[in-house]
C-alpha cells in the first residue's frame, strides 16, 4: 500500500477487461502513471487504474504492480 492505495501483482489482474486509456499523470517521486479502463458488459469505469511502467529510482518496487482508486472493490 502506497499513499492509500493498494497495489497489485499485474499477473494477479485479468487483462481481457483492461483497455489502456490515453491519460497519463505524473509524480514527482514515482514518474509517469499510464492509466486503464475497465469494460464488464455493458459498463466501462474510465481511468480507473494505473501502472508505473518504468517508475523513478525511489519507486522501483512498485514497478509491474497495478493501483486502483480506493472506491473500486477488488475480489479474489
Amino acid at each position: 500500500m502506497i499513499e492509500g492505495n493498494h497495489y497489485f501483482p499485474s499477473d494477479s489482474i485479468n487483462w481481457s477487461y483492461f483497455t489502456e486509456s490515453a491519460k497519463t499523470t505524473a509524480c514527482h517521486w514515482k514518474g509517469e502513471a499510464n492509466y486503464y479502463s475497465i469494460k464488464v458488459g455493458e459498463k466501462t469505469i474510465n481511468d480507473v487504474a494505473w501502472v508505473y511502467k518504468n517508475p523513478l529510482e525511489k519507486a522501483a518496487e512498485i514497478k509491474g504492480f497495478v493501483a486502483f482508486y480506493p472506491s473500486v472493490t477488488v475480489e479474489t
